[in-house]
């Protein structure tokens, strides 16, 4: 296939990506023209627009975006990293899963929503409340990828260590973390998922702070349906974009995986 043929052929493919996001807004649009009920129901897409200016020009779309990531990365880097650490205990001392397992799978069983009254009347409803539903979203996922992330390490590799006569500080971090990064780093992009989740389940949920729930509860009381489409557009296009950055530096970090 030559050049500009294969240019052509990659711009159909990226393009039929948009076919059904484009029919979907046609759908829409007719919707909204029915009647009066569906013009409440479904916004048109003029009234939209304009309520994304409006909530642009007040500057609290912007607001509620900064605060929402800023809470959610903040959960990631202190859920996610607890989370490392008690999995990779877990995996590498015996008695560690004994005493910490059972508790573990017991709490995570339980749903994180199913906890916010308890941490309402520990916390309040502002943003200690909310940081700590998306820590514990954050530091499910990475306990159990670390701890089988590390399990999943070849003996091969562990024998590597005993031929060298490597203490078990230094198998762990020259030969075990090394194997089981790829595996961990998937977790990673779980626990990133699971924490844009919460963070907006919590905002919804704890009516205090700036963030994207918080406005869409505003939105909510207000019956402003523009508003409300717009921001679950955006929580979903946010939650897209992180995921296609964490592939692209997974695929970047671990790309001597394609040369063996």
């Amino acid at each position: 296939m030559t050049t500009p043929t294969l240019s052509r052929y990659r711009i159909l493919q990226s393009g039929r990506g948009w076919l059904i996001p484009i029919a979907l807004l046609l759908v829409w649009e007719v919707m909204s023209r029915q009647s009066a009920e569906h013009a409440y129901a479904f916004a048109s897409i003029s009234q939209i627009y304009h309520g994304l200016l409006e909530i642009i020009s007040t500057g609290e779309l912007q607001q509620g975006v900064a605060a929402s990531l800023q809470r959610a990365f903040l959960g990631l880097l202190i859920g996610g990293s607890i989370g490392f650490g008690v999995g990779a205990v877990m995996a590498l001392w015996r008695v560690a899963d004994v005493l910490i397992g059972p508790l573990y799978h017991m709490l995570r069983q339980v749903p994180l929503m199913g906890l916010v009254p308890l941490f309402s009347l520990w916390l309040g409803n502002g943003d200690p409340s909310k940081l700590l539903v998306v820590c514990l979203s954050a530091f499910y996922p990475m306990v159990l990828a670390t701890y089988e992330s590390l399990h999943q390490v070849e003996d091969k590799y562990k024998e590597v260590g005993d031929v060298y006569k490597l203490g078990r500080r230094k198998t762990f971090f020259k030969i075990l973390l090394p194997a089981a990064l790829p595996s961990i780093f998937t977790g990673v992009s779980f626990a990133l998922a699971f924490a844009w989740l919460a963070t907006i389940g919590s905002e919804i949920l704890f009516s205090a702070g700036a963030g994207l729930g918080n406005i869409m509860m505003n939105a909510q009381a207000a019956s402003r349906m523009d508003i409300l489409i717009i921001l679950t557009a955006l929580i979903g296009l946010l939650g897209y974009l992180m995921n296609l950055v964490i592939q692209r530096v997974g695929r970047y970090l671990f790309r001597w995986r394609n040369l063996r």
